[in-house]
């Protein structure tokens, strides 16, 4: 298994001396340079690499060097004219003119960058403006020489002065000065970015891997906590049942008759009893419905008559409190897909705390209507792109309240559990917190929203949407 190499530090990249002309320079934008240069000065260009290699050229080689090859005994000239370009090593900044075996003139210049060697630039091959004819050796390099091409090709071979050639060189050697220099510094500015580019990497790459670490300890806390509360409550819930039963038998008189007082003081100890099992029901719920092992028993189920069953349950609550509690509903309401026992827990809940939260002389209102939604926004993105235009039908039950209301920065996180707007030890209202965010878990397992809306001038409006029919794809 190959390991993967480790990525370059910022001095690596910055300080690093061991780069190439390759890095520096564009190859097509030189080859453009190399050819203007042609053109102005008739002469071609060649930029060998450090190594040898080939980098940039400004036209086609030396038609003189392509007759000669083609011959046995002009090889050894063309080859004797190749190794002397070749083994030129002229100084740092410096020029090397070089007469060679063919005839031909080349010049040759060092190609450094901050002392750094990085090729070498070939110039030619040119005649100087003083030479004739094509020397007498290559007429006689082999007996297969046709003296007509052999001229033709030395016609060829461009002439150029001295001066010019040194003129050449000294502009060469500024334009790549500026060159290698832009270069360079695109470079360390590309080398700097790659390095930015990697720090932040790296550190996204650690505070992932820690993110990860908290969220899988978070994921074992919160099932160490779920086993705990549901130990906990079956443990409590056993023992309590005993309590309020027996209870439930000294008021009766089982155990004999009990004085006014006594009764008081067992009437409180059923009450704060039944307050705590029913605590104990809504942990057991909630663990449930964390760990997904709730059962729903989901069927077509009429809304009114269990809005109207919970208004008639409460209103003796209501009435005390001199709250007026009512329910409403469209006529002809189609039935929804769920668990009638689980709804009923759900607006029984939302009824009880709007009712809860209503000053005297308040009114709490149940309406149900039917409604339809669209599944997916034209925002959406994914998989449920298919089913843009495509509305459902829900059944939207409000349970709408004139009490206290709720800040709208609160209506989010009121159905976080154990959550509370007002955490005082002073609060004016009990409760654990757990009631709305069971609700929020029963109305999901439905797939249902739940949602708050202001009830102007006063009070909170808690929307619940069903869906009327299961969807064959929903499962």
């Amino acid at each position: 298994m190959k390991s993967t190499p480790s990525p370059r530090s910022l001095d690596e990249l910055t300080l690093d001396t061991r780069f190439s002309i390759q890095e520096l320079i564009s190859r097509e934008s030189f080859e453009d340079l190399l050819g203007s240069l042609r053109q102005l000065f008739g002469v071609s260009l060649r930029v060998f690499a450090k190594g040898g290699a080939l980098f940039a050229e400004s036209g086609p080689g030396s038609p003189l060097q392509t007759y000669l090859g083609s011959l046995p005994g002009g090889r050894r000239a063309v080859r004797e004219t190749v190794e002397t370009v070749k083994s030129a090593e002229p100084e740092a900044k410096g020029a090397i003119r070089l007469s060679c075996a063919t005839g031909e003139r080349y010049a040759v210049i060092a190609l450094q960058y901050d002392g750094r060697s990085l090729g070498r630039t070939v110039i030619g091959p040119y005649l100087d403006l003083q030479d004739g004819a094509c020397p007498e050796g290559l007429s006689k390099c082999d007996p297969l020489l046709v003296p007509d091409r052999l001229n033709e090709a030395w016609s060829a071979i461009p002439k150029c002065s001295e001066s010019s050639i040194a003129r050449l060189v000294e502009h060469l050697k500024c334009v790549l000065d500026l060159i290698l220099f832009s270069g360079h510094r695109a470079l360390l500015a590309s080398n700097m970015h790659l390095a930015s580019v990697q720090e932040s990497y790296r550190e996204l790459s650690e505070k992932s891997a820690t993110l990860q670490n908290a969220y899988e300890r978070l994921k074992e806390l919160d099932r160490l906590k779920s086993n705990f509360l549901a130990t906990v409550s079956h443990e409590l819930r056993t023992p309590l049942t005993s309590i309020i039963g027996y209870s439930e038998m000294l008021v009766a008189g089982i155990a004999g008759d009990l004085n006014e007082e006594q009764r008081d003081f067992i009437a409180t100890i059923h009450e704060k009893g039944e307050q705590l099992l029913e605590l104990i029901k809504g942990l057991l719920d909630l663990t449930k419905l964390e760990s997904g092992t709730l059962n729903l028993h989901k069927l077509d189920i009429p809304v009114l008559p269990i809005l109207k069953d919970i208004v008639h349950t409460l209103t003796p609550t209501a009435r005390n409190k001199g709250v007026i509690l009512s329910a409403t509903g469209d006529a002809g309401i189609p039935t929804l897909w769920g668990d009638a026992a689980r709804l009923r827990q759900v607006f029984l809940n939302l009824t009880e705390n709007a009712i809860k939260f209503t000053p005297s002389a308040g009114h709490v209102t149940l309406s149900a209507q039917i409604t339809h939604v669209a599944l997916a926004s034209d925002e959406d993105e994914g998989p449920a792109i298919v089913l843009r235009g495509v509305k459902r039908p829900m059944i939207e039950v409000r349970v709408a309240d004139s009490g206290i209301g709720i800040p709208e920065g609160e209506r989010a996180r009121v159905f976080d559990a154990f959550y509370q707007v007002d955490s005082s030890s002073t609060r004016e209202q009990g409760g654990t917190g757990l009631g709305l965010s069971i609700v929020k878990r029963l109305v999901d397992a439905h797939d249902g929203t739940v949602h708050i809306e202001e009830n102007s001038p006063r009070g909170a409006v808690f929307v619940v949407r069903i869906p009327c029919k299961r969807l064959s794809f929903m499962g």
